[in-house]
């Protein structure tokens, strides 16, 4: 109806808390300041913009250095003396502007939020678009790429409010499909560029049954989608975990009921079955039963996406008295050191371990190629984040992107298999 002003989103919300606007509509042009900026050091990204810094515009530091973060979680530990001064070089700007570097405590994006960087309310800008894992715990997070520059130069960042897609799922999931399998299902359902320059905000009976690491995976790989980050309300779940960590006091935000959405949807996963994403993309999901039985070489189980503990848990699941194929390298790396602590406690660690898989410390470096890299004409399976050529090593290797339990189900066989018989 003419004249009539319907609520918004919790993105909107967010974002005219931080611009300093009682309300702000999708394609308003706005200045933003963002709560937190964290980066990760990596060759051609915080190096270039700490010199950008001084080189462009005359500037040694940055203000209010509570507002920022590093992270050291790629090429961890350093194998040439050039990563090691990278890294070093990480340290130095970060003591000398007063800024924390976290070392050695697993992958950024996980460790963000057990250190409170995922604030319900808060905007959080990174230029890795898995940051928007964050949105779990109602924080807005998103990947601005090279445009991090001016987070560091200017208080605020001009950007365009994002639109909001809505997507409900309902049903109850089936034993051995896991959060992995739900988002790959809801690319091949709207399609890899369903959500194109938006906000893809998860909702339903099934968000509201899932735990905190199972959202974490939805959230985390929101760009697959074509969105610019993913979030969810905050609720019972995630609000303890936050709000115990939170470093700012925010009232947590909420999406209007009447919030306009540019499109909503309502998926059904109750019949939803193991799926497998077959490479070299990540929109190619089909059904994990229909490629049963092709030879897989290598298993790498972790990721900032799919290397928590209800990860590891299933993966400990399927080989708790069994053992690994000959031949066959299992690789799992958990996603923080707090949550290998964990796994260590709950005796998931000697499962693995005494199943013949290969446990190393949290770091990013499996999932973008730089250990545990694959030959010409090999398979692996994996719960890593991309499955295009190259990513794990040589061009003409092969990337299959399946669940945790599918993982350790391939590992027993030395093919991709289904991991439902290993957990009856």
């Amino acid at each position: 109806m003419k004249g009539v002003i319907l609520g918004s989103t919790i993105a909107e919300k967010i974002l005219a808390r931080a611009s300093g606007q009682v309300r702000v509509n999708a394609g308003d042009n706005i200045q933003a300041k963002p709560d937190f900026v964290v980066a990760y050091d990596f060759p051609g990204y915080t190096d270039v913009i700490f010199k950008q810094m001084k080189d462009e515009f005359g500037l040694t530091g940055v203000k209010d250095p509570s507002r920022y973060a590093l992270f050291i979680d790629h090429m961890v530990p350093a194998v040439t003396p050039q990563e090691e001064e990278l890294h070093q070089n990480t340290r130095d700007w970060g003591a000398l502007n007063h800024v924390p570097v976290y070392e050695r405590k697993g992958i950024g994006h996980q460790v963000a939020s057990e250190l409170g960087y995922a604030t319900p309310g808060a905007f959080v800008v990174h230029f890795d678009g898995h940051i928007s894992q964050l949105g779990t715990f109602g924080t807005l997070a998103m990947g601005v790429r090279r445009h991090l520059i001016e987070s560091f130069v200017n208080e605020k960042i001009r950007m365009a409010v994002p639109a909001t897609t809505r997507v409900d799922l309902v049903g109850q999931l089936q034993a051995g499909v896991m959060a992995r399998d739900v988002f790959h299902h809801v690319v091949r359902v709207l399609g890899p560029a369903s959500c194109r320059f938006q906000v893809l905000e998860f909702g339903g009976e099934a968000i509201a049954d899932m735990g905190i690491d199972a959202r974490q995976t939805l959230t985390c790989l929101a760009m697959f989608t074509g969105a610019v980050t993913a979030i969810i309300n905050p609720d019972q779940v995630t609000l303890p975990y936050a709000q115990e960590r939170a470093r700012l006091t925010i009232e947590p935000l909420y999406s209007d009921r009447d919030a306009t959405y540019a499109a909503r949807h309502t998926i059904d996963i109750s019949q939803l079955e193991p799926v497998v994403v077959i490479p070299p993309s990540p929109a190619n999901t089909r059904n994990l039963v229909d490629h049963l039985g092709l030879p897989v070489q290598v298993g790498y189980l972790g990721s900032c996406a799919s290397g928590r503990l209800e990860d590891l848990r299933a993966a400990a699941h399927v080989l708790r008295g069994r053992h690994v194929k000959p031949g066959f390298q299992l690789h799992v790396v958990p996603t923080s050191q707090e949550i290998m602590r964990q796994a260590a406690q709950e005796g998931l660690l000697t499962d693995l371990i005494a199943a013949g898989a290969f446990i190393s410390s949290p770091s990013c470096d499996y999932c973008f190629g730089r250990l545990g890299v694959m030959s010409a004409g090999q398979r692996a399976v994996s719960t890593g984040t991309l499955n295009v050529r190259g990513r794990m090593g040589s061009t003409d290797s092969e990337i299959f992107i399946v669940n945790a339990a599918a993982v350790a189900a391939a590992a027993i066989e030395g093919q991709i298999a289904d991991p439902r018989p290993y957990l009856r």
